[in-house]
């Protein structure tokens, strides 16, 4: 499907310059855009590279000087990056073609298919589950007993849900995640060392060997609207009581969300982050990626932590966080200068001892 320059512009509230009747088919970098495509430099360092490429139109900045780059077309707009959230949608080809039901998935007769679902190859679908009108469900997806799922959500390759899980609108799951496993919950017959440990910060006490017996998970999953998940991320059941995930929030790939988590509305849970279970996450948090937030713990409206930092107590609303145990980033970073110093601290003592009179009182 192609677009003109003017198309584009209306739909992402953009401003069109130049030839607004070219035609584009696609979009590529600078440096490799060919006549027919949408040259995406969003900031000068990235035009810099058009003359490399046959791009006869480009996205830029505001005010950008688009005729001195040899362009016969431009779309400006004052932030480039979120418009191309808008131009990625008008581009992106359907990944699950709208086909129907496959001759090879399982139904039971008791689900509920809205109108335009389509269901690929090897997929099934257990009783009493019911999926949203305009929903795409991928090749070998599993859902399980009474699922709910609102319209407009893709499913890709693989996913898997859980019994009793429920979904709302267009939720997008890649390939591979799974949602409704039951949480990690085991126990010793009598107090155990990790218990021991947790209460001493360190002593193990006197050690008994014991073996671990599972604690069933009987509660499931609440996901909210527009929530996209990341490849291979999962979503444990609760316990007793549910877990749950908010309107808006993205997890990326990898991501762990144990049982009994509560995470509110539009997070940003980065590749590789695990919530422990119990743990509550507030609105608008952004866990970088790595972060490993200990169980039950609280983690207030706002808070942003750095790549790998590992949460271990409660985080106050609007702080950023940052290292192992998690602290106020600025802090970090001072202690991490601190320590950078201390080999040169270290020889500047040795150097001050070397020049003190040795006590020879007691000779």
């Amino acid at each position: 499907m192609t677009y003109t320059i003017e198309q584009i512009a209306k739909a992402l509230g953009a401003r069109a310059v130049g030839d607004t009747t070219l035609s584009i088919s696609s979009v590529a970098e600078p440096a490799m855009a060919s006549a027919d495509q949408l040259a995406i430099a969003m900031k000068p360092s990235f035009a810099a590279a058009l003359p490399e490429g046959g791009a006869q139109a480009a996205m830029l900045w505001e005010g950008a000087d688009w005729e001195n780059f040899g362009l016969k077309a431009a779309i400006l707009t004052p932030r480039p990056r979120f418009a191309m959230a808008g131009l990625s949608a008008m581009m992106d080809p359907d990944i699950i073609a709208s086909v129907g039901v496959h001759p090879s998935a399982v139904i039971d007769p008791t689900a509920t298919l809205g109108d335009g679902v389509s269901v690929g190859p090897l997929s099934v679908i257990e009783a009493g589950a019911r999926i949203g009108a305009d929903s795409r469900i991928g090749a070998q997806v599993f859902i399980g007993r009474d699922v709910q799922i609102g319209e407009n959500a893709t499913l890709r390759e693989g996913v898997k849900i859980g019994p009793r899980v429920r979904i709302g609108a267009h939720y997008i799951a890649q390939p591979g995640v799974a949602v409704g496993g039951d949480g990690f919950s085991f126990v010793t017959p009598e107090e155990g060392a990790v218990e021991r440990v947790r209460d001493s910060l360190g002593d193990q006490g006197e050690t008994k060997a014991q073996s671990w017996t599972r604690i069933h998970s009987l509660g499931s999953v609440q996901i909210g609207d527009d929530v996209e998940m990341g490849a291979n991320s999962c979503v444990d059941r609760g316990n007793v009581r549910d877990t749950i995930i908010g309107n808006g929030c993205k997890i990326d790939n990898l991501a762990q969300i144990g049982h009994n988590v509560v995470i509110g509305n539009d997070c940003m849970i980065c590749a590789q982050v695990g919530i422990a279970g119990s743990t509550r996450v507030g609105n608008n948090v952004v866990l970088g990626g790595q972060t490993g937030v200990s169980d039950n713990v609280f983690i207030g409206d706002n808070v942003i932590t750095g790549g790998a930092t590992k949460v271990l107590s409660n985080v106050p609303a609007g702080r950023v966080m940052l290292g192992y145990p998690a602290a106020k980033m600025d802090k970090q970073i001072e202690l991490h200068k601190l320590l950078r110093r201390l080999p040169r601290l270290f020889t500047d003592v040795a150097a001050m001892k070397k020049g003190v009179p040795k006590d020879t009182s007691n000779d």
